[in-house]
């Protein structure tokens, strides 16, 4: 059984309230165009170091999302160290989804997005 790595929830939380920030005066049941005027805005919420196992990383996403592994090229040995690093999208400061990079020794080998509006 894979080991699932979780990214911390404070980091989770502050991608959130900084989403909301810019719409705490709005009215967005009162915009009636909120398809043309939504705008998709991304936060970052932080990375983690994580190990490969069986040619995947394994990570709990949050939002309520679940639980998901990555394939990790079958040239990059198991033990390998890479680092997971996590997205909140939103529109309206209203979480959307999540997108997922993975990186070994500094080059992005995979992204995965969940959700929609990424």
């Amino acid at each position: 059984m894979p080991a699932y790595n979780s990214f911390d929830d404070e980091a989770i939380s502050s991608a959130l309230e900084a989403a909301k920030r810019p719409y705490q005066e709005t009215d967005i049941q009162a915009v009636r165009e909120i398809s043309l005027t939504a705008r998709p805005l991304n936060f970052s919420a932080g990375c983690l170091s994580l190990v490969t196992r069986n040619n995947q990383v394994c990570l709990n996403l949050p939002l309520g999302l679940g639980s998901t592994c990555i394939p990790i090229p079958f040239h990059i040995p198991d033990g390998t160290v890479a680092q997971a690093c996590i997205d909140i999208c939103t529109i309206w400061g209203i979480p959307t989804g999540a997108c997922l990079r993975v990186s070994v020794e500094g080059q992005q080998i995979a992204r995965q997005c969940f959700g929609f509006g990424c």
